[in-house]
């Protein structure tokens, strides 16, 4: 009989106890963190009926949507698929439930998302997303943008890294308003896709592709000046201010850069730059923009993302929902930082205590005495079984960080000790 291929689907993440224990820990620290800063955590469904996903996806995030047939209907005929992000969804849920809602809505969501993109390493097809948006009516305070970014700075000391993170900050507008200043606004698209690119690609590559759109040596020379600006934010917007182009829309974009710069600073925060290079390719952002990077291993790309959009439900209602988001990408930083060894994966057990009873005859007194230590709050299992007690140690200290060994005097006597593994 030949056997079934039991590995998981590519683009999946499949971990051992010990290892899925530290992917938890994660998680639940970030979750932690988002609550300590005031956002409230909700759930959507997974499922979600096309023509919501499809009313904003667009270009290849449509094409990665998985659709889901039911029993005896055909996938063209299909009506619903598997959410991409939270934002569509959140973006629903905020129409649906707005009028028993408060705002502005301080939101977090910790949940799966699916892609159908192809699988790389590091890059999956179902994936766990952080995110934290706040959402209000009309109007939302720019207060809130720099709330975000200092709660996701804040999440990732949950992480143990050795490294610092650091966030590079932006503003749509001031892009807007530069090509606006230079007559480019019929090329703004191109011109956003090849700066959200440049990172990733050598200088050279980058002014080719400036070329190839037609701009003109001028042009090109004040695109390519303004992606190398980076540094404190009053005198990077000080630098294009020289440049020479003056309007509306730059004035403001550089204005609320500097005033969420002005926010972190006064909490407490220093870990941040300008970097015009961050523009975020989604098109729905249209303010302030930031990218999280780990300087020491910019190869690894962008560890956490998001921005300001001014109308989050803009497909659903007429109502004007404006907010601030972000999102971490939970398995693909785990796989990095893992890959990296940035985080400790050593010595991590997925349970706090194993209760080994030497023989069956102490089986009922090891479940007492687990039941008592559970109510401590610490994750207990019991050992059982007629195998010897060095082999019941040696299986509990794979998946425990302490034992407690019952024998006929912890019975006889009512006490027992807590043995730490090395």
């Amino acid at each position: 009989m030949k056997k079934i291929n039991t590995s998981p689907i590519s683009g999946t993440q499949e971990l051992l106890p010990e290892i899925q224990a530290v992917f938890d820990k994660l998680k639940t620290g970030v979750a932690e963190k988002y609550r300590a800063h005031g956002f409230m955590n909700i759930e959507t469904p997974i499922l979600e009926r096309c023509e919501i996903l499809f009313a904003k996806a667009g270009g290849d995030t449509e094409k990665q949507i998985y659709k889901v047939a039911k029993t005896n209907e055909t996938m063209e005929d299909a009506t619903e698929a598997l959410r991409f992000d939270h934002t569509v969804p959140l973006a629903r849920y905020i129409v649906e439930h707005e009028s028993d809602l408060s705002f502005p809505l301080k939101v977090s969501q910790m949940g799966e998302n699916f892609r159908g993109e192809r699988a790389q390493r590091g890059r999956f097809r179902e994936f766990y997303q952080c995110d934290v948006d706040v959402i209000s009516r009309n109007d939302l305070p720019l207060f809130y943008d720099a709330d975000v970014i200092s709660t996701l700075l804040d999440a990732f000391s949950t992480f143990g890294l050795k490294t610092p993170v650091l966030a590079r900050i932006s503003n749509r507008k001031i892009l807007k308003g530069l090509l606006s200043g230079l007559n480019l606004q019929e090329k703004s698209t191109d011109i956003y896709s090849i700066i959200d690119h440049s990172e990733k690609v050598p200088l050279e590559k980058t002014a080719a592709a400036l070329d190839e759109i037609g701009l003109t040596p001028d042009e090109k020379a004040k695109i390519l000046g303004f992606i190398e600006l980076n540094g404190k934010p009053e005198e990077v917007a000080e630098k294009i201010r020289e440049m020479g182009v003056e309007n509306t829309i730059l004035k403001e974009g550089l204005k609320e850069l500097t005033e969420v710069a002005e926010y972190l600073t006064a909490g407490g925060l220093n870990n941040f730059v300008a970097d015009m290079k961050i523009v975020r390719g989604l098109d729905y952002y249209t303010g302030t923009v930031f990218e999280f990077v780990l300087p020491e291993y910019r190869d690894i790309g962008s560890v956490c993302g998001g921005g300001r959009y001014e109308n989050l439900a803009e497909y659903f209602t007429d109502q004007k929902f404006p907010g601030v988001g972000g999102s971490i990408g939970l398995n693909r930083l785990f796989f990095v930082l893992n890959e990296k060894k940035l985080i400790d994966l050593e010595s991590k057990k997925p349970l706090d205590i194993a209760v080994v009873p030497i023989s069956d005859k102490e089986n009922a007194y090891a479940l007492k005495v687990a039941a008592e230590v559970r109510e401590k709050g610490s994750s207990v299992t019991v050992v059982a079984g007629d195998k010897k007690l060095g082999d019941k140690m040696k299986y509990a200290s794979k998946i425990a960080k302490s034992a407690i060994v019952i024998g006929d005097a912890e019975v006889a006597s009512g006490k027992y000790r807590i043995k730490e593994f090395q």
